[in-house]
């Protein structure tokens, strides 16, 4: 779905002359970063800006800054960032506002999380609340601060010196400004060792090299008046670590910053990569849930170590626990995990030893079956079990475990309690509908209850059409019934990310198609006709030529005489003579399947530059042009469609389908085609590969014409439908498909050939064109 900066002209129009031409500037910059949600509320919120009345620079500043802010932590804060800059405009001047906007970028670059910058915007407006001359200030320094400070740390540093000089103003802007004693002594003392964005590209580089896959990291920022991070977690798979990290005290000594990040990182990496099922939490207590993980966190660790052997040093460094220590079931536990990793640490206790011995019976069927972790369950289970003669209390508040680098592990637990209140809500205690599929005699000897509806438990579905007696040709369901329930396909999806496929991500439902009025594709025919009579004698050169004589074989069904004859002379002239003596008789035919898949979002619905027709109108008459072609040629084809509505609603449309004829109805179909939402083209590509795999053909085509690049509403990275496209692709091609795709933007060339190959894409300049081309194009492929 592509979006024009035309389309908002009206808000242009607001704008001053130099913050039009800026946008203008900037405009192709921010379609790669923003949807097109996000485009609507960049150009809103440079009107809204405008509408201030605090001078041009303040927007130009918007103008210039918030795709940079969308590219680093994604474009949801955009909003919130125009938002906290409408709400300053009544406590602060506009160059103060001009400065947070120009600031921005650095902020998210150094946060590096759409959560966290959230937050930042809210520091600001508390500091602005309680000193509003420090902002200014403040703000000159920010990519220094940031470079020392986590996002607590920051809020704690300003707080210290909103309270300190509330009054005293020359030193309250010396303190913000990084001139005074005290304030270099707070950022002193607020200082973290190591920050996360500083070293994220190391510890990517790191994974990358360990597991030869990409993670995705996330920084989060602890309590704002703690100076303790959150412990890492792992969350819809991705790693979450905290945003700065201190050295920490190991069995050695001191403990970097940067080996903390790795050992938390390939803790994390081990379980994405081993952990794949849930481990269920029913009926378990909270001590049972805290040795089931400790043991998979051992057998993650487990399976990491046998493949690379040197982080078993690396994480046995942040266990400092002791045999000496039995104070409380915490004491235990973290000694517990240190036997399971550390084979040389001494620990005679009864406990520690029994789970030793389990751990070390199970390994053997551990590495062996490497993504089976029921042995966590059991093993944790027993030991919980025979924990009771030990004696300590557990308290789950307290009583964890405490290597800094191991995550809380609520990423494989698989919590299914039932909620009465939310069932009762959703009506889940009812009896649900059932649908059943009867004859027509038992449909038509059945008694009609006219009070029947949409809550009867019991629906009766024909297998076919029911037509009435004056047979008019429309059914009952066409004049009187609703839209027939299709059941909705499940597709994965190719996160690449995290390298893996999300499996029945996304929805496809087919939708029955409109129809619209016959007279609209005669007039394309009567248009056309140039076009048409110009590929007649292309199209008489590709049908099939019936029985064609395979001569000069050594084997064959026939004597080829005239070769015979030429043997034979050689023969008396005394020269070698040719063996290749039999022919073959052949029957010539095509065998080829074409399926043509339609973009159908709403940008379709937009006129060509210089034209009457819109995009819509283009590809509907290159479908008529298309469709007659290949029916003269005789080739089984398919006219499909889609747009999507986010991941749960793909809309697919079935025009036409290989086994109907190119009649009148499917002439309706195309007639009616409209154009709406968008284009997640990687779930509508898998649907027409299950379409095309059925049809027997030696050489399958799928034929993909497309205005503009993958997108949908529910997904902000650019790039993520564009290589869940290019996957799509590549399992259509497994498949024997060849894919094709015809787009109609111009700036596609960067794009679409890394999606579908360098050889199997072909941009139209001119988009007035397409009827004339595609048919074209058909010739050429189907050679």
């Amino acid at each position: 779905m592509s979006v024009h900066l035309d389309d908002y002209q009206q808000w242009l129009d607001e704008l001053k002359p130099e913050s039009r031409a800026l946008m203008l500037h900037t405009w192709a910059d921010a379609t790669r970063v923003f949807s097109a949600r996000g485009l609507d509320n960049y150009v809103k919120g440079a009107a809204a800006l405008h509408g201030l009345g605090k001078g041009a620079s303040l927007v130009n500043a918007w103008i210039e800054s918030a795709p940079q802010v969308a590219k680093e932590v994604g474009e949801d804060v955009v909003p919130d960032l125009v938002t906290e800059a409408l709400m300053l405009a009544s406590k602060t001047s506009g160059a103060v506002i001009e400065l947070v906007l120009a600031t921005a970028p650095t902020a998210a670059t150094r946060l590096a999380d759409g959560e966290l910058f959230l937050q930042y915007l809210q520091v600001i407006s508390s500091l602005v609340n309680q000193a509003p001359r420090a902002l200014r200030p403040m703000l000159d320094k920010i990519d220094v601060l940031l470079g020392q400070l986590t996002l607590g740390g920051l809020r704690r540093w300003a707080n210290w010196g909103a309270q300190a000089h509330r009054t005293q103003y020359e030193e309250q802007v010396k303190y913000f400004d990084l001139n005074s004693k005290e304030s270099l002594a707070i950022l002193q003392q607020e200082r973290k060792g190591t920050l996360l964005v500083d070293v994220q590209r190391r510890i990517n580089l790191y994974l990358r090299a360990l597991w030869g896959r990409d993670f995705f990291m996330r920084p989060t920022s602890g309590d704002f008046e703690s100076r303790e991070g959150y412990q890492p977690y792992i969350e819809d798979y991705l790693i979450h670590l905290p945003d700065a990290f201190d050295a920490a005290h190991g069995q050695q000594g001191t403990v970097s910053a940067l080996e903390l990040y790795r050992a938390s990182a390939a803790h994390a990496a081990a379980h994405l990569v081993y952990t794949r099922q849930p481990i269920s939490a029913e009926a378990l207590n909270p001590w049972q849930m805290a040795l089931i993980g400790a043991i998979e966190d051992a057998r993650v660790e487990a399976l990491a170590c046998a493949r690379f052997p040197g982080l078993r040093q690396l994480w046995c460094s942040l266990h400092t626990c002791n045999a000496a220590l039995d104070q409380s079931a915490g004491d235990y536990l973290n000694r517990l995990a240190r036997a399971l990793l550390e084979p040389d640490y001494p620990d005679a206790h009864p406990w520690i030893a029994q789970g030793r011995a389990w751990f070390a019976q199970a390994l053997p069927g551990v590495l062996a079956q490497p993504f089976a972790n029921t042995v966590s369950w059991d093993i944790g289970v027993a030991l919980a079990h025979s924990f009771k003669d030990v004696g300590p209390a557990y308290h789950p508040r307290t009583d964890v475990q405490r290597a800094p680098y191991r995550d809380d592990n609520r990423y494989f637990w698989a919590f299914e309690a039932f909620d009465l209140d939310q069932s009762m809500a959703a009506g889940y205690h009812e009896p649900q509908q059932v649908r059943k599929y009867v004859n027509l005699m038992e449909m038509a000897n059945e008694i009609d209850v006219e009070t029947a509806g949409d809550d009867a438990q019991e629906v009766w579905v024909l297998a076919t059409e029911l037509f009435p007696y004056e047979d008019m040709g429309v059914s009952f369901n066409d004049s009187e019934g609703k839209e027939p329930l299709v059941p909705p396909s499940h597709y994965g999806e190719w996160d690449y990310l995290i390298q893996l496929e999300r499996p029945a991500w996304v929805t496809v439902q087919e939708r029955r198609v409109k129809m619209g009025d016959l007279a609209l594709i005669d007039a394309i025919a009567a248009e056309h006709k140039r076009v048409i009579s110009r590929m007649k004698y292309l199209l008489d050169a590709m049908q099939p030529q019936g029985v064609q004589r395979l001569r000069k074989l050594e084997d064959g069904d026939d004597i080829d005489l005239n070769a015979a004859l030429d043997a034979l002379v050689g023969m008396r002239m005394g020269q070698q003579p040719d063996p290749r003596l039999m022919m073959r008789s052949v029957r010539k035919t095509r065998d080829i399947s074409v399926m043509v898949l339609l973009d159908l979002s709403h940008s379709t619905n937009d006129r060509v530059a210089g034209q009457d027709h819109t995009v819509l109108a283009l590809t509907r008459q290159a479908c008529v042009l298309l469709a007659d072609a290949i029916g003269k040629v005789g080739d089984p084809f398919a006219i499909h469609g889609f747009c999507s509505d986010g991941r749960h609603d793909v809309n697919y449309w079935r025009f036409k389908d290989f086994n109907q004829p190119y009649d009148d109805q499917v002439k309706a179909r195309l007639a009616g085609m409209t154009g709406q939402l968008s284009t997640r083209m990687g779930a509508a590509i898998r649907h027409a590969s299950t379409a095309l795999k059925a049809q027997r053909s030696a050489k399958k085509l799928l034929l993909v014409i497309t205005d503009g690049e993958p997108a949908d509403i529910d997904v902000r990275d650019p790039q993520y439908l564009r290589h869940d496209t290019k996957k799509a692709v590549e399992e259509a091609g497994r498949s024997g498909i060849i894919t094709y795709c015809m787009s109609l933007d111009p700036r596609a060339d960067h794009y679409v050939s890394r999606i579908f190959g360098a050889k199997n894409y072909m941009v139209v300049d001119k988009v007035e064109r397409l009827p004339e081309k595609l048919p074209l194009l058909y010739a050429g492929l189907t050679r």
